[in-house]
């Protein structure tokens, strides 16, 4: 633990409780509003002028119709640190920046929500660390968060606030503004109440989450550990994934269920039947020498996907002669991620020491061991290298969902290859035809990249075919659909005086 821990918590981490607003206007503001870190929006320059373009993503394409149906805006940073930007309309988007500080990105983004809150929250696979200046930081940012949306915010709106950055937001914004109906979703997963317990500021990060009439996480295990650790820090149970908070004029019901996410899966058929898109899925395969196997691994830099255990298997394999350079290859994509914090740049040395070791062992003349590439690419061409892939790896170590997974599952319009998929995704529990492995066991990673490579091609078009079913029968919009769906019914559990609102 840092030196800069603080030994206990309380709700008076969370400051006092801002006034609410009582200058909302019923006829003004916006009836949806989704808050994240980032807008939707990515700004681009070209011949020095510049302009915004909607950011791809699962999340984005999701939202992007309930906003165009329910006049919605989006409260988030805009990405540049020290620089304030007004409103803007954008696409369908109404977008409110929220300013950053080059410190404040620093020490709320870099420091507690990637040092801190990452790593604990992903079974402290890297230690955490606990600085009560990040915390701080932290803390002032969610509310500038909270206040932001409270000004963009019709009467009686829904407010839908994203992710782990913002844990805080939901309990800020129901003390600003009561009238609102206000949901949460954790994209990561939720640590038990063993590992979250080691956060000193514990009782807040509850307390903040607990403002939200649904909270949405990935699996059912993510719920259920969520309400163990509101029971143990906050001692409010849950019965049948509901808890009663607030006092007896204003209380609230806390509903916490799972609903794991999707991608958009028609959008990435379509792609994958573009004969421009099988044409350059050719290409790759030629250019990587016409190789009778292609494994691949796509991922974030980041040291909780796997991405060294599954190299040191395929490393093991080749040194093993159980696979021949030629014959097969490991195509690995590593978008960097996260560069100015420290265990990522250890990680990514790491990597292309590892990398760089196996190669120089393995590599002939006219073929590569591994093919290493670390940077991003349009989606287009990701959709072309699934197409050329034989083997699909996702060897996570913990993971809220991975979407690459059931990208990969998407593009695989013919029913064809196979997929080695980590036990410890929420994927895994959803795609179970998959070859499930435990990465930290080499020599089962090793088999189970054998199996799927010497895999019949009847077993391989029939476990590919179930995964298709589940993929393609519950997409991105579903999820979005259901989640909004429940939280619409969440308004009957709320108290006003001395009735609810179901008996008013």
């Amino acid at each position: 633990m840092s030196a800069e821990q603080t030994p206990t918590a309380s709700s008076a981490d969370l400051e006092e409780a801002p006034e609410p607003r009582t200058d909302v206007p019923q006829d003004t503001g916006y009836d949806f509003v989704v808050v994240s870190n980032r807008l939707p929006v990515e700004r681009v320059v070209e011949d020095g002028t510049s302009s915004w373009r909607r950011s791809p993503g699962g999340l984005v394409a999701a939202l992007s119709p309930v906003m165009a149906r329910n006049t919605g805006a989006w409260v988030g940073w805009h990405g540049a640190a020290d620089e304030t930007l007004e409103r803007f309309d954008h696409d369908v988007f109404h977008l409110a920046p929220v300013p950053l500080s080059g410190a404040e990105v620093e020490a709320y983004y870099e420091g507690f929500s990637n040092a801190t809150l990452w790593p604990l929250y992903h079974d402290v696979i890297a230690p955490p660390e606990f600085h009560r200046a990040w915390w701080n930081t932290y803390r002032r940012v969610n509310r500038r968060f909270a206040e932001r949306t409270a000004e963009v915010a019709a009467q009686n709106a829904t407010v839908w606030v994203q992710d782990y950055q913002l844990q805080l937001v939901p309990k800020l914004l129901r003390d600003l503004r009561p009238d609102l109906t206000i949901g949460f979703f954790n994209h990561i997963p939720f640590p038990p109440l063993e590992i979250f317990a080691q956060l000193p500021w514990r009782r807040a990060v509850l307390e903040g989450l607990s403002g939200a009439d649904l909270i949405g996480f990935q699996r059912p295990g993510d719920a259920q550990n969520f309400q163990r650790c509101v029971r143990r820090f906050l001692d409010v149970p849950f019965r049948q994934g509901r808890a009663r908070f607030g006092t007896d004029d204003a209380a609230w019901t806390v509903r916490a269920q799972s609903y794991p996410i999707s991608i958009d899966a028609e959008a990435i058929q379509e792609l994958a039947s573009r004969p421009e898109v099988k044409e350059r899925a050719r290409e790759i395969r030629h250019e990587l020498g016409d190789p009778e196997t292609v494994f691949l691994g796509v991922d974030r830099l980041d040291y909780t996907k796997g991405i060294l255990h599954r190299i040191k298997a395929y490393g093991e394999l080749l040194q093993d002669g159980r696979l021949t350079v030629g014959p097969s290859v490991l195509v690995q994509v590593a978008n960097p991620s996260r560069e100015r914090v420290e265990s990522y740049v250890q990680l990514r040395e790491d990597v292309e020491g590892l990398v760089g070791h196996l190669n120089g062992q393995h590599d002939t003349i006219s073929h590569t061991a591994i093919r290493y590439l670390h940077h991003g690419y349009p989606f287009e061409e990701m959709v072309a290298l699934y197409l050329a892939t034989d083997v699909m790896l996702v060897t996570s170590l913990r993971d809220g969902m991975n979407l690459v997974a059931k990208e990969y599952v998407a593009a695989k319009t013919d029913g064809s290859d196979t997929l080695v998929l980590s036990e410890f995704t929420g994927a895994a529990e959803q795609l179970k035809q998959a070859l499930l492995v435990n990465p930290h066991d080499i020599d089962g990673l090793k088999d189970a990249m054998l199996r799927a490579k010497e895999m019949p091609a009847a077993e391989a078009k029939k476990r590919m075919r179930a995964m298709r079913r589940q993929v393609l029968g519950n997409d991105v919009n579903d999820w979005s659909e259901a989640f909004l769906r429940d939280l619409a019914g969440t308004r009957s559990g709320r108290t006003t005086g001395d009735t609810t609102e179901e008996e008013q």
